[in-house]
């Protein structure tokens, strides 16, 4: 049984609760629509996303999006870990840390130069965890944000 599933409409149902259950612990004020005009583009393949569920496809106990773009800097396509979250009654086993390197490596032997995240300054446990898989801070910048 692969960790990994590759999102589709057919998903839906075992993505949504998974979304909100993220967005909840997160504080995010947002609600089922915004999570379903949110996701249902990347499920029908955009090509700017992609979501994958994490654990058995008919149960998945969490799920990674990544975002893409272009980045002049690193020399071509990159991605943004836009959110990755797995249940809390089953953190700390390895699936999430197994999931965000088996998706590196695949978009790194797709084209992929980069990928990114972003993690709060005061969120220790956090940090170890994506330092361990091996992301690593850029001290000299700053990730900001403008919402429009």
């Amino acid at each position: 049984m692969s960790l990994l599933h590759l999102a589709t409409p057919e998903d839906t149902d075992s993505l949504l609760p998974l979304v909100a259950a993220f967005h909840g612990e997160m504080g995010y004020d947002t609600d089922t629509a915004h999570h379903m005009a949110a996701v249902k583009p990347l499920l029908n393949g955009s090509p700017h996303g992609a979501i994958w569920l994490v654990g058995p496809r008919r149960a998945p106990v969490g799920y990674v999006v990544i975002s893409f773009g272009w980045s002049v800097e690193y020399g071509g396509l990159d991605g943004i870990v836009d959110e990755i979250y797995v249940r809390s009654a089953v953190r700390g086993r390895g699936m999430g840390f197994e999931a965000l390197n088996g998706i590196a490596k695949a978009l790194g032997a797709s084209g992929v130069r980069a990928l990114h995240l972003e993690v709060a300054r005061d969120d220790m446990r956090a940090q170890k965890f994506y330092t361990r898989a091996r992301f690593s801070p850029r001290d000299h910048t700053m990730f900001m944000s403008r919402v429009l």
